[in-house]
């Protein structure tokens, strides 16, 4: 029996992409999910400001589909962040965590940081390139002594780089 690869689709169209939200068709499906999760589900909905349980739907099954396109490194090219916790007492780490953006300067645009508390310092990486690099990336920042989290956020670059307005 022949197994299907993993490959990476060539674009991915959102419907919010290609149609404004009066021209896009819509489709009503049935779903059977476990109770207490639907209620947390719906507690979270009400506080975040969705006008609706289909909407909040649509925004996990889009960022289900982009988190699914970016292939696991074999799309060219990603746009997003890398997002760490760490502490900045360490010795030599942040000298380090410079040191390894230099290093990747050609797909590092920028970076934030925001300190917690008197040790932990979160800093977002913002990040612009190969997926594979970005994947480099993130292993040597994961791989500093003192990183307490690390976490990629990426978007696929084919829909995102993408210039023509149809």
């Amino acid at each position: 029996m022949k197994t299907k690869k993993n490959k990476c689709p060539k674009e991915i169209k959102l419907p919010s992409e290609t149609e404004s939200p009066q021209e896009a068709e819509l489709s009503r499906f049935g779903v059977s999910i476990n109770t207490g999760l639907l209620q947390k589900f719906d507690s979270l909905i009400k506080a975040h400001s969705y006008p609706t349980r289909s909407k909040a739907i649509e925004d996990l099954i889009s960022n289900f589909i982009n988190e699914v396109s970016t292939c696991q490194g074999k799309c060219p090219n990603v746009v997003g962040t890398i997002n760490i916790v760490y502490d900045h007492n360490k010795r030599e780490l942040l000298s380090r965590i410079v040191s390894i953006k230099q290093d990747f300067q050609d797909i590092v645009i920028s970076s934030h940081q925001m300190h917690l508390n008197h040790h932990n310092c979160f800093e977002m990486i913002v990040i612009k390139g190969a997926h594979a690099k970005v994947n480099l990336l993130l292993d040597k920042v994961k791989a500093v002594k003192g990183i307490k989290h690390a976490a990629l956020s990426v978007f696929s670059g084919k829909t995102i780089y993408n210039t023509n307005k149809a």
